[in-house]
Formats: C-alpha cells, structure tokens, sequence
C-alpha cells in the first residue's frame, strides 16, 4: 500500500487515533455501526416524497435523503423543486421524527436548506469545489462528500481535507461510482475503495449504489458487496412509480424491494459483527 498522502494532516488514520462516529440527529454513521440510508433521489410531489419516506422507514432507514437541488448533465433535465420543495421536506422530516441528508450545489443552498438539513452533501461533480467545501463545514453541520467522477482516493481524501481544515470533523465519505471505459454500468462501482479508505482514513465511508449502478437490477447484489466491503452504510433510491420519476428511475427501487434489501443488508451487517442502526421513531401518520 502507498505511503498516505502529507497534506492528509486531519484525515488520516493513524496508530493513536479512533474511527470516526458522526451523529445526525438520531443517526449514528461510523465506527463500529451500520446505517441505512434512504428515500427520493429527488423531491417531486407530497404524494412521492411521502410514499418513499415511508418505504424508507420500512427499509429501516435512519437517515432520510430527497434532494431539492439536482445537478444534471442535461440542462433540460429536471433540476428540482429548489425553493418550493422545502415545505415537503419539513412535513416528512417531522412526520417520520428522523434525520435528513440533502445536496447542495452552491453556498447560498445553505440558507435555503439550514432548517431542514442534518447533514448536507457536496456531490461529485463539486467534489473540488473547494468554496463550497469551506462553506460547508462552516455550516455546523456533518457533510457527506461524494466521490469525484474521476478523482483518485487520494484527491477525494483531500477534499475531505478541506472541511476538516475549515473546521469540522464530521465527514461522511460517500463512493458513488467513478468514470471508466466500461458502458455496462452508468459509473463503476469502486468497492475497493472502502477497504482502502478505512484503511487510510478515520472517517466513516458509505456506499451509493443506486447512483453508481444506474440499474435497479443491480443495486441488491452492490449495496450487499459493499456492506461485506465494510462500509459504514448505504445509500439506496426508493421511489413508489420509477416509470414515472423525473430523475433516475431506472435506477430506484420499489417499496417493497427496499423492504426486503434492508432487511438483509442489516442482517449480513450483524454478521460481520456490526451493530445495525435502528430507527428510534415511527412515521406520524398524523402530522399536518
């Protein structure tokens, strides 16, 4: 194994130092736990938020996604609900009592996402925006820092570097697939990077396979890889209709596929000897 890069001063695993546990909310990410991740790709409707936060709870997610700023390559691609979707957010948040993660794309999504956001993340495309690197960890909140489309384990650490050195330790490192020749799958999956990042650096490291697959086919046998990997968690899509999502639905499960995968996910994590992070609250069907 190559020696750790120097400029990995805050980051690093050394002899003397723990693994990394960041808490949001009522979630636990890191050091000896799993955790599931869970909900919308992309906030559309009350009706589709509300049906993926609960197929998200069914799954036994405790951190809830559902992004309300999307980052597309296409520019007529849906981009979000932006602004108008922070009010969905709020009532599923309360509803379901549990932690929210949510993309932001520039520094002034910050303000916009502070009341709903538990742990805001930086995508691959901004990997290197190092701007929105500093400005993230001077929110006061944990960031979740997704793998550049093309970044080596030593640049993305050193992204990670970046909010350590602005000022926060809580980091969530995200492998999300990273570009290559092959056309099969929409990225490729680095599951080597797990072992090697928790390797190198303290920080817990979760898995994408929704996003890395592009496939709903393959995001079981992925997202049980990369718990048998070690990874500290995984992040899947759910959505009620995929025929019908405005972003990436042939990439996001059903109901009841995100069930049944979040039940064996957190029955092989206890197998590796991992305690498994339980939902602490049930949905509020009530909650206006």
């Amino acid at each position: 194994m190559p020696a750790p890069h120097p400029d990995h001063r805050l980051v690093a695993m050394t002899d003397t130092c723990a693994r990394s546990t960041v808490r949001a909310g009522s979630a636990v990410v890191g050091g000896d736990t799993f955790t599931l991740v869970a909900g919308a790709c992309a906030v559309e409707t009350p009706e589709q938020l509300g049906a993926a936060c609960d197929a998200a709870v069914a799954a036994g997610a405790t951190l809830l996604r559902g992004d309300l700023f999307k980052h597309r390559t296409s520019p007529y691609a849906f981009q979000g609900l932006r602004e108008d979707g922070v009010a969905l957010v709020a009532h599923e948040r309360a509803r379901a009592g549990l932690p929210w993660v949510i993309e932001v794309l520039h520094p002034d999504d910050l303000e916009t996402v502070d009341a709903i956001a538990d742990v805001v993340r930086v995508g691959a495309r901004n990997m290197q925006n190092f701007e929105l690197l500093k400005e993230c960890a001077r929110s006061g909140k944990p960031v979740m820092l997704k793998r550049g489309l093309s970044a080596t384990i030593d640049e993305w650490l050193l992204a990670a570097e970046y909010v350590a050195a602005s000022g926060s330790l809580d980091i969530i490192l995200c492998e999300r697939g990273i570009r290559t020749f092959e056309t099969a799958t929409r990225n490729t999956l680095d599951l080597s990077a797990v072992p090697v990042v928790r390797e190198r650096s303290h920080l817990p490291v979760v898995v994408d396979p929704s996003h890395s697959t592009g496939s709903r086919a393959l995001v079981e046998p992925m997202a049980l890889a990369a718990v048998a990997a070690g990874a500290d968690g995984v992040m899947l899509d759910v959505h009620p209709d995929p025929a019908g999502a405005r972003c990436d639905g042939p990439q996001a499960l059903l109901p009841g596929e995100a069930a049944a995968l979040g039940a064996k996910l957190r029955g092989l994590a206890r197998w590796t000897g991992r305690t498994v992070d339980e939902p602490v609250h049930t949905l509020d069907t009530t909650a206006a």
